[in-house]
């Protein structure tokens, strides 16, 4: 996933990139550099911001994930415009997936386990997921809260205890409220999970264990703050499947 932010050049080649899967699998370096109207430099330090080693690695992962795209009537069917929209989603959930560290999913499922009481915090169109999870959670037996109001959060974090486990959705891990309130948890010794698709958000260093997605930098709602949450839905419908199978609540027959 990228490591930094995207220049105003980069950004534009990254959005011809995701528009035009097909076209840049079958491109060199240099006949990109051309449709795009920018330097091979700028293509390869766009690569590697994108989590690739290089144009070359990013185009051999798009031509695998292409060929696995021709099983999907429905891009045969569907114009340019469409596909790209259809693209942008599976990039989103094939990147997610492959963030995903296994040592992760099972310390996030020992801390759950142990904790008397889990605390799940989100905001916006978050909520929904936090929402789900809490259920999921409460089905297997374990006492668990959601609270989305951003003064219940700030004043609720300050009382909770080290038996309990902080559990953070938050897309970009910089919303003041979950901030401030992780903040107070770490000072408390309050094990922290965070899910978010911001690497180095203002609410990592907080945290003890952390799930990070991939988010496209697509947005076709670029006036509203409505970015789709499916790296968030991703793995917290992992990390909520996998505690069911961990605790036996799930029973293959």
């Amino acid at each position: 996933m990228p490591n930094k932010e995207l220049s105003s050049a980069e950004l534009h080649l990254w959005n011809i990139v995701e528009n035009n899967p097909q076209k840049i699998a079958n491109m060199s370096i240099v006949k990109l550099s051309q449709f795009a109207n920018v330097s091979t430099a700028t293509i390869v330090r766009t690569m590697q911001k994108m989590g690739y080693s290089g144009y070359t690695s990013y185009r051999e992962a798009l031509k695998l994930k292409s060929n696995s795209n021709s099983t999907f009537s429905v891009l045969n069917d569907a114009d340019d415009k469409i596909k790209s929209v259809i693209t942008k989603n599976e990039i989103e959930m094939n990147n997610t997936l492959h963030n995903l560290s296994y040592s992760t999913i099972e310390d996030s499922i020992s801390l759950t386990k142990q904790a008397k009481i889990i605390f799940i915090f989100a905001r916006g169109l978050s909520e929904s997921i936090a929402h789900e999870m809490m259920v999921k959670l409460q089905l297997t037996g374990k006492y668990c809260e959601f609270h989305s109001d951003p003064n219940i959060i700030k004043t609720i974090a300050c009382k909770i205890k080290k038996d309990s486990l902080a559990i953070f959705i938050t897309l970009n891990g910089e919303t003041e409220e979950l901030v401030t309130a992780a903040k107070a948890l770490n000072k408390n010794e309050v094990p922290i999970l965070t899910f978010t698709t911001n690497s180095s958000g203002s609410i990592l260093p907080f945290s003890t264990l952390s799930f990070i997605g991939y988010k496209s930098k697509t947005n076709y709602f670029p006036e509203y703050e409505v970015r789709s949450r499916l790296p968030l839905q991703i793995m917290t419908r992992i990390f909520s499947d996998a505690y069911s199978v961990r605790t036996d609540f799930y029973k293959s027959k």
